[in-house]
C-alpha cells in the first residue's frame, strides 16, 4: 500500500489514502453550516485530500459542545451542507459527516471566549445529560442521568441525523465514540455508573454503541461506508482498553462498521498521556490486526514520511491529518512531490506548482 493509492470501501473509492480529521470550528448558530464551513471544507478539498470529514455534527440542539457547533437535528441543516459537499466532490474528494452527541461535556464555551467552563441557561446554555451524573470536572455541569425512554430517543435521533446526511450527499458518515462525549461516556466506565442494562458490564457499557450503530447502518444504504472513532484507551487505570477496543472493533464490524479511527483519551479532564509523533499510531495497528477491520491513524501525523509508513507498513489504511492540514490546507499536493508522486493540481493554481 502508498499513501498516494487508491482505497475503496463499500462502493466508494478514496483517490489517496489522505483525509481530513474532524475539527469542530465553533462557527454556526442553530447548527447551521455557514460560508467558513465551505471555504474552510472545501479549501482542504482543493489540497488533495481524498477523505474531508466534517466536525462533530450533533444529532440534538442539545447535543452539540457549544451553542456554536455544527449540527444536523433540523432539515433545514441539509441545504447548505449540501452545496459543500457538491463542491468538495468537484475537487474529487469523497465528503463524510461526524455524528455525534455531546454528552456531559456539552454547553461549553468556545475554546478562545473567556467564559467560565459552562454556559448558563441564560446565555444559551443547556442542561447536559450523560449515562451518569457524574460532572467531567468539578467546574462544569453536573448532567442529568439518561432514562431509558430518553436513550431510545436518542437512537433515533442518530439514525434521523445519518438520513439527513444521505439527503446532504455525504457519502461516509463517522459515529462519534470518542474523546469523552456521550457514546464514550456509556462505554467508559470512569463515566458509566449504571446499574441498569445500560452500565456495568462490558457488554452492558457497548449496548448504546451498538444500537446506534445498528439504527444508523439500517438507514445508511449498504454502498456507502460507516466509520466509527474510538477512544482506543483512557490512559487510566480502570478506565477503557486497548484491549476493550479490539473486542468492541470486532463486535461493531458485525453490526456493519466498516472502518475504525483510533484516537485515545477524553473522558478526564487529565491523563497521562505521552503526546508524541505517531503517538496513537499502535492503537490503530492493533485493532486493524487483532479486530481484522481496515482502521485510521491519527495523532500528531505531520511528515510524508511518517504518513506513508503508517500506510505502507500495513499499520492503518488510511491516515487523518488535523492541526497540520490547518497549518498546511495543500499538504497532500506538497507531500505528493516529496514522495515522487505527480498530482494534477487544480487548473486554477496550475501556474504555482513547483517545477
Amino acid at each position: 500500500m502508498q499513501l498516494f493509492e487508491s482505497f475503496s470501501l463499500r462502493d466508494v473509492t478514496f483517490k489517496n489514502r489522505i483525509g481530513v480529521s474532524p475539527m469542530c470550528e465553533y462557527s454556526s448558530e442553530d447548527g447551521f453550516a455557514t460560508d467558513w464551513h465551505l471555504v474552510h471544507l472545501g479549501s482542504r478539498a482543493v489540497g488533495g485530500a481524498g477523505l474531508i470529514l466534517t466536525e462533530a455534527a450533533a444529532v440534538t440542539a442539545d447535543g452539540r459542545i457549544s451553542p456554536n457547533d455544527l449540527g444536523l437535528y433540523r432539515d433545514e441543516h441539509v441545504e447548505m451542507l449540501a452545496r459543500i459537499n457538491a463542491f468538495m466532490e468537484a475537487q474529487g474528494a469523497v465528503p463524510g459527516i461526524q455524528l455525534s452527541h455531546s454528552g456531559r461535556k456539552g454547553a461549553s464555551p468556545r475554546p478562545w471566549d473567556e467564559l467560565p467552563p459552562k454556559v448558563a441557561v441564560a446565555d444559551g446554555g443547556w442542561e447536559p445529560s450523560a449515562p451518569s451524573a457524574i460532572p467531567f470536572s468539578d467546574a462544569s455541569w453536573t448532567p442529568s442521568e439518561l432514562t431509558e425512554t430518553r436513550i431510545a430517543e436518542l437512537v433515533r435521533a442518530f439514525a434521523a441525523s445519518a438520513k439527513r446526511a444521505l439527503a446532504a450527499g455525504f457519502r461516509v458518515i463517522e459515529l462519534h465514540g470518542a474523546h469523552g462525549y456521550l457514546i464514550h461516556e456509556f462505554l467508559s466506565p470512569l463515566a458509566n455508573r449504571r446499574t441498569d442494562r445500560y452500565g456495568g458490564s462490558f457488554e452492558n457499557r457497548i449496548r448504546f454503541a451498538r444500537e446506534v450503530t445498528q439504527a444508523v447502518r439500517a438507514v445508511w444504504p449498504e454502498r456507502l461506508p460507516l466509520f466509527f472513532r474510538v477512544s482506543a484507551t483512557d490512559w487510566l487505570a480502570d478506565g477503557w482498553t486497548i484491549e476493550d477496543s479490539i473486542a468492541l472493533a470486532r463486535v461493531l464490524r458485525e453490526d456493519g462498521v466498516d472502518l475504525i479511527d483510533a484516537s485515545s483519551g477524553g473522558i478526564v479532564p487529565v491523563a497521562p498521556i505521552p503526546v508524541g509523533p505517531l503517538y496513537q499510531a499502535p492503537f490503530a495497528e492493533r485493532i486493524r490486526a487483532e479486530a481484522g477491520i481496515a482502521t485510521a491513524a491519527v495523532g500528531l501525523i505531520t511528515t510524508a514520511a511518517e504518513a506513508q509508513s503508517l500506510v505502507a507498513e500495513g499499520r492503518a489504511d488510511l491516515v487523518l491529518l488535523a492541526r497540520e492540514l490547518l497549518r498546511q490546507p495543500y499538504w497532500p499536493l506538497h507531500v505528493a512531490r516529496e514522495l515522487g508522486r505527480d498530482l494534477t493540481w487544480p487548473a486554477q493554481y496550475a501556474r504555482a506548482k513547483p517545477r
